[in-house]
């Protein structure tokens, strides 16, 4: 699989250093010098993991950290400071950081540690948002306006893997997997659960439609947009 990095980092030459070290490791490693473009980028583009400085100009790391969060974004981030007391890591994590990495430090790490947060999500994000719609991840919960949807365990499991990939189409093996893990059912499981689900985002007139793509599996769009 191939890793999309975002570096945010006002110092250019240990930017230019950690760019030139991922390329190498055939990591594509995209660079912005404060928050604003760091947020510009990221709202454009799709990142495996991000890398983001505490000290940086226009807007502050841990600010970013947050906004990111609030937005449901649940891209590993690797909070990169100087700064090493348990009160700043606490900060950091509370800002919704996944890991924590202090200056000055070896590439090497920096390298494993990308790798290593590049194979999963961020478990900070606790709440999913796409138009109306929020998924409560900590109580199984989700409401579209002021209405609750009555969700199953399976069902709630589907709208989790669909509202974390929006408008991107997601296949029939990625969804049991998510559901199921390695134990798939039949394959008309899958169809029912999909057909509850949509009847569930029907009846509250979720202005959001789940769509079939042919031959490969379905697409959640947010057709408020």
């Amino acid at each position: 699989m191939s890793i999309n990095v975002l570096l945010v980092e006002d110092d250019i030459d240990l930017a230019a250093t950690v760019v030139d070290y991922l390329e190498l490791e055939a990591i594509s490693c995209d660079h912005a010098a404060n928050g604003v473009h760091g947020l510009s980028l990221i709202e454009k583009n799709d990142y495996q993991v991000i890398l983001l400085d505490l000290n940086i100009p226009r807007i502050d790391g841990l600010s970013v950290c947050k906004k990111l969060r609030e937005n449901s974004n649940d891209t590993p981030i690797l909070m990169l400071t100087a700064r090493d007391t348990i009160a700043d890591k606490y900060a950091g994590f509370d800002a919704g950081t996944d890991d924590y990495l202090v200056k000055p430090f070896e590439i090497d790490e920096l390298l494993m540690r990308v790798k290593a947060l590049s194979k999963r999500r961020s478990g900070q994000v606790s709440v999913l948002t796409v138009g109306a719609l929020h998924l409560q991840l900590s109580d199984k919960n989700a409401v579209y306006g002021d209405q609750t949807l009555k969700l199953t365990p399976i069902t709630f499991k589907l709208l989790e893997k669909f509202m974390r990939n929006v408008s991107k189409p997601v296949s029939r093996g990625d969804l049991m997997a998510a559901v199921w893990g390695d134990e798939h059912p039949d394959s008309n499981s899958l169809k029912v659960h999909i057909y509850n689900l949509r009847k569930q985002l029907e009846q509250v007139n979720a202005r959001l439609s789940l769509d079939t793509v042919t031959g490969f599996g379905f697409v959640l769009n947010n057709t408020s947009d």
